[in-house]
C-alpha cells in the first residue's frame, strides 16, 4: 500500500537493545525484501554453530554473532549472563544474538527463527518459523504457531496448535493437517501433533505469544 500510494519503500535493518546504534542494514539502492541487510561500518556479524561456536559455511543456518564498536560492554552487575553472552573468535570479542539466521553468496543476512524456538527432534534442528511458513500455505489455516513438546523416544517433537478459518471448521480434521504436512516437509519437520483452538494468544503488537503457549504446554503435560 505504502509503494502503491507513495511511491515509497521500505528498507530494513537490524538492531538490538544492546546496541547503540543499529548493526546492519539493506543498501538503500539495493535492498532485499524480508532482509536483515548487510554489516554497516565496523560490524562484523558471522553465522556460526549455536553448541560449539564453530563459524559455518554460507548458506547454513546458524546463531548470528556480532562483533562492533556500538555494541554494550556488559549486562550490569551480571556477570554469569556475561560469560553465556560473549565469547572470543578470530581475537575479538562476539556477542551471542540469539538470533538464528543465515547469509547468502553476496552478503546478506537473512533471519530464520529464534535460538530459544529450536526444537531437538532425534538430532535434528527444527525452526519453528520454517515450519509456520509451510503450514500457512494449506487453504484451510488461519493461524498456526509451532512449538517443541517432550517425547520420550525422540526428546522432543514438533506440535502445532492451529485456528482454522471460519468456513473450514468441521470440515478439516488434526489427521489431515499432519498427512498434508508429511507431504510437503521432511518427515522430521512435519508436526507429529495437530491441536486445534479457537484462537491464539496475541501481544499488543499482533505478535503471537509462543511463550506463552509452549509453557501452558509444559504444564500440561505430566497432567496428560
Amino acid at each position: 500500500m505504502l509503494a502503491e500510494r507513495f511511491g515509497l519503500f521500505y528498507n530494513e535493518g537490524y538492531g538490538l537493545s544492546e546496541t547503540a546504534a543499529f548493526l546492519h542494514a539493506n543498501p538503500l539502492s539495493r535492498g532485499k525484501r524480508q532482509c536483515l541487510g548487510m554489516p554497516t561500518q565496523g560490524v562484523d556479524s558471522r553465522i556460526v554453530d549455536p553448541l560449539t561456536q564453530q563459524e559455518l559455511p554460507q548458506g547454513e543456518v546458524g546463531e548470528l554473532v556480532t562483533h562492533g564498536a556500538q555494541l554494550m560492554t556488559g549486562y550490569w552487575n551480571n556477570e554469569e549472563a556475561n560469560r553465556a553472552a560473549f565469547f572470543e573468535m578470530d581475537g575479538k570479542r562476539f556477542f551471542r544474538t540469539g538470533d538464528l539466521a543465515h547469509v547468502d553468496e553476496e552478503g546478506y543476512f537473512f533471519m530464520r527463527d529464534r535460538l530459544k524456538r529450536m526444537i531437538n527432534a532425534s538430532g535434528f534442528k527444527v525452526w519453528p518459523a520454517e515450519v509456520e511458513s509451510a503450514m500457512y500455505e494449506h487453504p484451510a489455516i488461519h493461524e498456526a504457531c509451532v512449538i517443541g513438546v517432550d517425547d520420550e523416544q525422540r526428546g522432543e517433537t514438533v506440535k502445532a496448535l492451529v485456528v482454522l478459518k471460519p468456513e473450514q471448521r468441521g470440515k478439516v480434521s488434526e489427521q489431515d493437517i499432519i498427512d498434508w504436512g508429511r507431504q510437503r516437509m521432511a518427515v522430521y519437520k512435519a508436526p507429529r501433533i495437530v491441536e486445534f483452538m479457537d484462537s491464539l494468544p496475541k501481544s499488543g503488537t499482533g505478535k503471537i505469544l509462543w511463550r506463552e503457549l509452549q509453557q501452558a504446554q509444559r504444564v500440561a503435560a505430566p497432567k496428560a
